[in-house]
């Protein structure tokens, strides 16, 4: 079954190597392979589907366009599509949480929202460094993998990456440990060696980097020593935000308004690619055509993402999500008793192994039982959960069960 592919396709591929099956339907939680085998999705896109496949809602409007002629491409055009998408962001994003953005329409990856991120800050302060954290990851083109926590990553790129100053994240150093005094310390000592830097770039969930977590205390006082400093406070939102941790935007909990927001992966509702930098107004200074892309106007996934965010109109929606998110937690925590350490928030969680093997033995476990997750962290060690964030009851307890079963049969092959 794989032998057209191991002929044809680059040998850079990953997810295919880890769930061998030829996918040829899918819908919600569930895809299906070309014999008919049912998986529940516990991988969701890696965050690019934080709604299932093929959302029905999200299908009618998109069906509906295509019926229509809507123009597809449109580069930085004026469409309808746009006009649509604009329109509900500002009503059910922006005004109901007092937050006032620019929207920048970048590329269609998050690694092309990151950049136009970096540009921004540096265009604004007249600085060139940046400040990021360990474990961090920001996407794979160079300014963003700069940015990156992963020597693996960094070191596939051939090439030096420099002007960035990297620092602890909460955490790291140890619950007992004050990260952001070291970091101000750092910023305000002219023996230091950090030049002054252009920007703050920081996930509130580390997605990529082992789900790691920063607490709102400390995202607060990240934002008081980048505005006292007048840097600019960057928040990649990418895979942690459209809902992903219980909100619609991850830092709402912490009640922080940061300078700029790097939303992609699920903004489009429905796996299409796009990307938006949300930019406060003062420092939206490039210039037309600074930050460019001929598939800036995918105007597909401009419908698709006013669709999804109808659903965050009704209240209800966030109350049923913030159900299953306690639910996930629930499972999740029932599962310490085998050695791990459950790591995230919301719907987006993560079992952390010691041994970084277990991991990977788990996920593959579990794919033989019929479920997808994926792993996580610098070394591997931690199981990653992103089911739908519109699952149901059931699905979501039949998918933690074969956790279970997969966690219980790794762990205890390893102590035999």
């Amino acid at each position: 079954m794989t032998a057209l592919f191991d002929r044809l396709e680059s040998n850079s591929r990953t997810y295919c190597r880890r769930f061998p099956a030829l996918f040829t339907a899918a819908r919600g939680h569930t895809l299906w392979d070309e014999t008919g085998r049912a998986y529940l999705d516990f991988l969701s896109g890696a965050g690019a589907l934080n709604y299932g496949h093929n959302h029905p809602a999200l299908k009618a409007a998109l069906l509906e366009y295509l019926a229509a002629d809507g123009p597809v491409h449109g580069l930085d055009l004026h469409t309808s599509a746009k006009a649509r998408l604009l329109e509900r962001f500002d009503e059910v994003v922006l005004r109901p949480r007092g937050l006032s953005y620019r929207i920048q329409f970048t590329g269609p990856t998050g690694a092309n929202a990151v950049e136009a991120a970096l540009k921004t800050a540096r265009r604004a302060t007249g600085r060139t460094n940046v400040i990021a954290f360990t474990s961090g990851f920001h996407g794979m083109s160079l300014g963003a993998l700069a940015l990156a926590g992963n020597l693996a990553k960094r070191a596939a790129c051939g090439t030096p990456l420099d002007r960035v100053t990297r620092v602890p994240y909460d955490g790291y150093l140890g619950p007992g440990v004050d990260t952001l005094e070291y970091l101000e310390r750092l910023l305000d000592d002219p023996g230091s060696g950090v030049d002054p830097p252009a920007a703050i770039v920081v996930e509130t969930v580390q997605g990529e980097g082992g789900l790691n977590v920063a607490g709102s205390q400390w995202l607060r006082r990240l934002q008081h020593l980048a505005r006292e400093r007048a840097i600019v406070l960057i928040v990649d939102d990418i895979q942690a935000g459209c809902g992903r941790t219980g909100t619609f935007l991850s830092f709402e909990e912490a009640g922080i308004q940061p300078d700029i927001v790097c939303l992609a992966k699920s903004i489009s509702g429905y796996g299409l690619p796009m990307a938006l930098t949300l930019i406060r107004p003062e420092i939206d200074v490039l210039g037309p055509g600074e930050h460019s892309g001929t598939f800036r106007g995918h105007n597909l996934a401009f419908v698709t993402a006013a669709a999804a965010l109808d659903l965050w109109a009704d209240p209800q929606f966030t109350v049923d999500l913030q159900k299953r998110c306690r639910l996930l937690a629930e499972r999740a925590d029932a599962m310490t008793y085998t050695g791990c350490a459950v790591r995230g928030r919301g719907m987006l969680l993560g079992l952390a192994f010691p041994e970084p093997a277990t991991a990977a033995a788990v996920s593959a476990a579990a794919f033989r039982r019929g479920l997808l997750l994926e792993t996580s962290g610098a070394q591997g060690h931690v199981v990653k959960l992103m089911p739908p964030l519109t699952i149901d009851d059931e699905a979501l307890h039949r998918g933690m069960d074969i956790l279970g079963d997969a966690v219980r049969e790794t762990t205890s092959t390893e102590k035999s």
